[in-house]
């Protein structure tokens, strides 16, 4: 435990003595370590919501804590639920490093102000434990794992469109290129920079969601988010100038970027550990189906009479039908942000002032905002060997998969001659190969779900890399073999052909980026959010660049050589998870940032 996690924790004991339950030992800063769980359950001291306790310290104190489940902490008064301890230590892991706030970053030297009016100040409240909202045991309705399951099929349905059109929006842009590069006379690169911006928005805008939903909930950013989002794809497509469309491109993506950043972490909220993953599977293929999706359809519209600018009111229209679905139907699923809520209507109907939730005693702290959100990930990028290497393989791939919205068009369109619209078509092959990836990773769930359970619960990270491994090599035999690149480039070779190197494609696109993020989230647990925004930006950049030179790239060297270039990286970055898959725990072991117990008892 570090100086500064032992200081907050003298600091708080101080703070607050009445937190310390009656008729325990008096060692304060040991009970306000385990304070959360002491509590008895006989009322509503199941909260999910004891995750973001006073300045979301409680999860910052457990930074260090090991692998193992808070479930075996052997406490004589431990009388909590199982479920309800799984459901804390979820929280904190997403709140405390994503957010968090700590006593010593927000100590004031300066003297506090007069209460008012001549009075005094008032005494503490009593027993201020009493008057923290809580959930009602672990069956609470109000807790997003206890909606009925129609409801959260029905908010998984609608943040899978709100997905889905972010993605959607990403690439229809690109068939418009040639569009642009008439309408405001300019070369084929900077007409590609429409895609290359909304990328880039990508990259940033988790920066602001990440935080804006462990603060406020997920509801509130979404909402936000899908309106911007709708707005400024408006501005695109009534834009008179090129620099206007560019920058409005970007803007799209920075709101689209948030639904990719916060419907994860809702199906965290609904979903228990063993569908979890199948939800996320589902959500990730959203994410990667979509702008596989939209160049077909995009190349129809830009030959229609609607023109260029209605491939982005098309995508605007979406956004604004997911913007009305989530402002009425959407429910808040934090659970902290619930409590928030529930504490709110209280005091309104009883007038006790006193009562809040402990998401209200959180203070932001920007520069611990900046830590968490970017200096940590960046940081961890560039001293873990995992988060690295990890990102370098699926910023190639990611880049990869905006890069072929100019490859396949110079093989479809240039070599076999087909229109805007039906050149989109063959995408239609990488779709499918998405499809049966996430259908492979559907039939591993159960068997990975009785490992865990064999485990006492325990995950082993490298448990997750086979599916990468195998998509690896299905992706580069797509890209470098006898497919794509060498049947793509003679118009005399059916484009069936080069097509169905699509299912090989998509298959690895899906098998690598899916299971490589669950690897970074079983690996750095609470420091997960970290990882993966380091993963997140570096591959935005990867797929912001990659559309620049690609067809330069292909018509330079060849749709041949290029795509075996581009294929034999693959192949190469292909020992990265089987080196991670033999020798992980042994890296995580000296990792600063992965909180695993002996290599030995996790190779058990």
């Amino acid at each position: 435990m570090s100086n500064q996690d032992r200081f907050v924790e003298k600091a708080e004991s101080a703070a607050s003595p009445n937190r310390i339950p009656h008729g325990h030992p008096t060692n304060p800063i040991q009970e306000e370590r385990h304070e959360e769980i002491e509590r008895t359950p006989t009322r509503s001291s199941v909260a999910t919501t004891s995750t973001s306790s006073s300045g979301a310290s409680a999860a910052e104190r457990d930074a260090d804590m090991s692998r193992f489940p808070t479930q075996r902490d052997d406490v004589v008064d431990l009388e909590r639920h199982a479920t309800a301890l799984s459901r804390i230590q979820t929280q904190r892991s997403q709140h405390s490093q994503t957010v968090g706030g700590s006593l010593k970053n927000r100590m004031s030297r300066k003297p506090l102000p007069a209460f008012g009016a001549g009075k005094p100040y008032p005494p503490p409240l009593p027993e201020r434990e009493e008057y923290v909202v809580e959930f009602e045991g672990v069956d609470d309705p109000l807790h997003a794992m206890n909606w009925p399951l129609k409801k959260k099929l029905a908010t998984a349905a609608m943040l899978g469109f709100t997905t889905l059109t972010a993605a959607f929006g990403s690439s229809i842009f690109s068939a418009a290129t040639g569009a642009i590069m008439h309408k405001f006379h300019v070369g084929s690169v900077v007409a590609t920079l429409g895609t290359s911006f909304y990328v880039l928005g990508f990259a940033t805008g988790p920066i602001l969601w990440a935080p804006f939903s462990e603060l406020k909930g997920r509801r509130l950013p979404l909402v936000i988010a899908s309106f911007g989002f709708s707005v400024f794809n408006i501005a695109v497509a009534t834009g008179k100038d090129l620099q206007t469309v560019l920058i409005c491109r970007f803007f799209s993506g920075f709101f689209g970027a948030c639904p990719l950043t916060c419907v994860a972490a809702v199906f965290s909220d609904m979903f228990n550990n063993a569908t979890r993953g199948m939800a996320i599977t589902i959500f990730s293929m959203t994410v990667f189906t979509g702008p596989l999706l939209a160049p077909f359809i995009g190349g129809f519209i830009v030959m229609s009479d609607l023109g260029w600018r209605w491939t982005t009111y098309i995508v605007s229209f979406m956004g604004f039908a997911a913007f009305t679905l989530n402002l009425l139907f959407l429910s808040e699923s934090y659970p902290p942000e619930i409590l928030v809520l529930k504490a709110a209507e209280l005091r309104r109907r009883t007038k006790n002032w006193g009562i809040h939730a402990k998401q209200e005693e959180v203070e932001i702290d920007f520069r611990q905002l900046v830590e968490k959100n970017f200096s940590r990930p960046i940081r961890m990028l560039f001293t873990e060997r995992i988060v690295l290497l990890l990102s370098v393989y699926t910023a190639f791939i990611y880049g990869l998969l905006y890069l072929f919205l100019t490859a396949y068009p110079l093989v479809f369109q240039g070599v076999h001659g087909m229109n805007l619209g039906v050149g989109g078509l063959p995408f239609l092959g990488m779709v499918t190969g998405q499809l049966l990836a996430g259908t492979l990773i559907f039939i591993r769930q159960p068997g990975y779900q009785k490992k865990l359970a064999a485990n006492n619960n325990v995950p082993i990270p490298e448990w997750r890399l086979p599916e990468v491994i195998i998509g690896g090599i299905c992706f580069s035999v797509g890209m470098c073999t006898f497919w794509f690149g060498w049947t793509g480039y003679r118009a005399d070779i059916h484009w069936i052909v080069p097509t169905l190197s699509g299912i090989l494609i998509g298959f690895g696109l899906l098998s690598i980026f899916l299971q490589s993020l669950n690897y970074l989230v079983d690996a750095y647990l609470m420091f997960a959010a970290s990882a993966i925004a380091a993963n997140t930006f570096m591959r935005s950049l990867c797929g912001a660049c990659f559309p620049l030179f690609a067809r330069q790239m292909f018509l330079g060297m060849g749709i041949q050589w290029a795509a075996t270039l581009l294929g034999c990286i693959a192949a190469l970055l292909v020992p990265v998870p089987i080196w991670f898959y033999l020798r992980g725990a042994k890296i995580r072991a000296k990792s600063a940032y992965a909180p695993t117990a002996k290599p030995s008892s996790a190779e058990e």
